[in-house]
């Protein structure tokens, strides 16, 4: 038991971090992609809102088991209830990106311009999140958690979003 109360609670600090840079990437982009009145910048800032609120969720699952506060039937009703949030958020993201991008591609908007600051910002989110994604899906699959592990593949497919992200934003500034 005493591995599965490490397991629990380095899952917890996993959680813990992803929040904080989330929040800050969030800020961060979302007021730089306002700035630059660009759609992807601003669609890389909500998905770090999204991320961040599932990993809120995630990390309350995990919590609750690590203080005792969840028997084993409770455990399990936290653990699907955090996988259906954290799945259900990727798709509200998901909308939110083809409804924008789709508004803008009729041409309503404004045109996008260059932001050094969300080069820089997803650059460095580029080099973070695959780290903690892994490092999120190694002990998901230690303590066969289901939520961990979608909140790891959230964190993953952050990842991508970010290179995509980056990768736009650099051809912007140079075209």
């Amino acid at each position: 038991m005493a591995e599965r109360e490490r397991l629990l609670r380095r899952g917890v600090h996993l959680e813990y971090a992803t929040v904080g840079w989330n929040v800050v990437e969030g800020v961060i982009a979302v007021s730089a992609g306002l700035i630059a009145s660009s759609v992807a910048l601003i669609g890389f800032g909500v998905d770090s809102f999204v991320e961040t609120t599932s990993a809120v969720v995630v990390g309350w699952r995990l919590r609750a088991e690590s203080l005792g506060h969840a028997d084993e039937e409770r455990a399990e009703l936290l653990e699907r209830r955090a996988g259906r949030i954290a799945g259900a958020l990727l798709l509200a993201l998901a909308a939110y990106i083809v409804a924008d991008a789709g508004r803008r591609l009729l041409g309503f908007g404004a045109e996008a311009r260059e932001s050094v600051v969300g080069i820089a910002l997803t650059a460095v989110s580029l080099a973070v999140m695959p780290i903690l994604g892994w490092a999120k899906l190694r002990t998901a699959s230690d303590l066969k958690s289901g939520a961990l592990r979608a909140d790891a593949y959230e964190t993953i497919a952050c990842a991508w979003l970010s290179l995509a992200t980056v990768t736009g934003l650099a051809l912007n500034a140079l075209f």
